[in-house]
């Protein structure tokens, strides 16, 4: 498949059609992310090892401010990692039932990385806008946990290091993703009228419970994050009236 996910730069695909945009992230800003902390993980970090998590995480700037999510190896074999949340910072930002994210993600190389852009508020509303693991270099991980519905999307252009624009329309009925422009999960459940949820990005580290850990020579990993944006329809009604009836077959895959 070509497109332009293989050309090695940001890309503003999305940006200019649609409902307006509400939300453009600005890693930088105190006012919209809070970083190294977040109640998705025990106490609020900053471990997790119930997770499979060799995490650490740091509020540390370089690790993800400039909207690359790095991990460095420690002394005590956690990893210092990345985290962003809107979850308690001053404009406290939240997508809602309607709202469509749009971003451009770098994959990390490295077996052990896992990175993710992710939705959480209180104990749950988690729905995965994605998450991947190099160990299975051409496949995304595509999940709601509100309601329940998950895909493994398999793609050439899925790769360590490639370039990839992701979509994600938060429907009531049907939360739908989009890889590099083409629909490939719509997953039938949605997550209801009311919902809301806290924006997290952050890069993981695997324990190797069900992804192998880092090998023993690698010190530190990445991945980035360009153009993250959120749109709204102007009413609910007019986000549902979109949402599909039926679905393709890549939608099951």
């Amino acid at each position: 498949m070509q497109n332009a996910a293989f050309d090695g730069t940001p890309s503003a695909e999305g940006n200019g059609s649609g409902p307006p945009i509400v939300f453009t992230a600005d890693f930088a800003s105190t006012r919209q992310w809070v970083a190294g902390r977040s109640w998705a993980y025990p106490n609020g970090g900053p471990v997790n090892p119930g997770d499979n998590k060799l995490d650490h995480l740091t509020a540390d700037p370089a690790y993800s401010r400039s909207g690359v999510f790095r991990a460095t190896l420690r002394k005590d074999g956690r990893w210092d990692t990345g985290l962003l949340t809107t979850e308690g910072s001053e404009e406290a930002f939240t997508v809602r039932t309607g709202d469509v994210l749009e971003a451009r993600v770098r994959l990390p190389h490295e077996a052990g990385a896992w990175p993710a852009i992710w939705t959480w508020r209180d104990g749950g509303q988690e729905v995965d806008v994605f998450e991947y693991h190099p160990d299975n270099p051409d496949l995304l991980e595509l999940t709601n946990h509100v309601r329940g519905g998950n895909s493994y999307y398999r793609d050439p252009s899925v790769r360590p290091g490639g370039w990839i624009d992701l979509r994600v329309r938060f429907g009531s009925r049907s939360v739908v993703w989009w890889v590099n422009g083409s629909q490939v999960f719509a997953d039938r459940q949605g997550v209801g009228r009311s919902w809301h949820a806290y924006l997290i990005v952050n890069l993981s580290v695997s324990a190797g419970r069900y992804h192998p850990p880092p090998a023993p020579h690698v010190k530190e990993m990445s991945y980035e994050v360009h153009n993250l944006a959120v749109r709204r329809p102007a009413t609910l009604s007019e986000a549902e009236s979109d949402e599909p009836e039926t679905v393709s077959d890549a939608d099951g895959l």
